[in-house]
């Protein structure tokens, strides 16, 4: 089996902070998501210039998330989710990461402080999946235990709605 490289880990502390008008700009794209740069141009009373600038630089400073986030697991059956704390010898951290983004039901690998080194979001077929997938990290070599709890019904969806209106000067 081949190994690709992980996806460059994002600092958190590197990603830029937006001013109202890119604000502004991310809650029209929100709304429509479909709309040209010269309709966003037009709603936002921007230079058709000025909204593909900051669209580019959003994009290429990763304060924009890639498309894929958009897709729910539970449409390409993946219906059970799961987080799985994970904690990892000592100076294993990059290894285990690496390891962790060659299982496509791994969804995202977060580092934390505390008793547990790493917090991970997966997704299964069903009970029988998470057991082989939870397997196949317990193997990774660094891995020292793990602690899976059952993701039951998601109450909050992931928003930016709230912190892109207080961003834009709207709360």
């Amino acid at each position: 089996m081949t190994r690709r490289r992980a996806a460059a880990p994002v600092r958190l502390s590197d990603v830029p902070a937006l001013d109202a008008t890119d604000a502004r700009l991310l809650q029209a794209l929100g709304e429509d998501p479909r709309a040209t740069v010269m309709a966003l141009s037009q709603r936002l009373g921007l230079a058709r210039n000025t909204v593909q600038a900051r669209l580019a630089r959003l994009e290429s400073s990763g304060a924009l998330a890639p498309f894929e986030h958009r897709v729910r697991p539970e449409a390409l059956g993946y219906r059970l989710g799961a987080y799985v704390t994970v904690q990892v010898v000592q100076r294993s951290l990059a290894d285990v990461g690496e390891a962790l983004a060659d299982i496509p039901e791994v969804l995202e690998v977060t580092a934390l402080s505390g008793v547990a080194d790493l917090l991970v979001r997966v997704v299964a077929v069903d009970a029988d999946d998470l057991w082989r997938i939870t397997e196949r990290v317990l193997s990774i070599p660094g891995v020292q235990r793990t602690d899976t709890a059952l993701a039951l019904r998601r109450l909050v969806d992931h928003r930016m709605r709230p912190l892109l209106a207080r961003a834009a000067g709207q709360d």
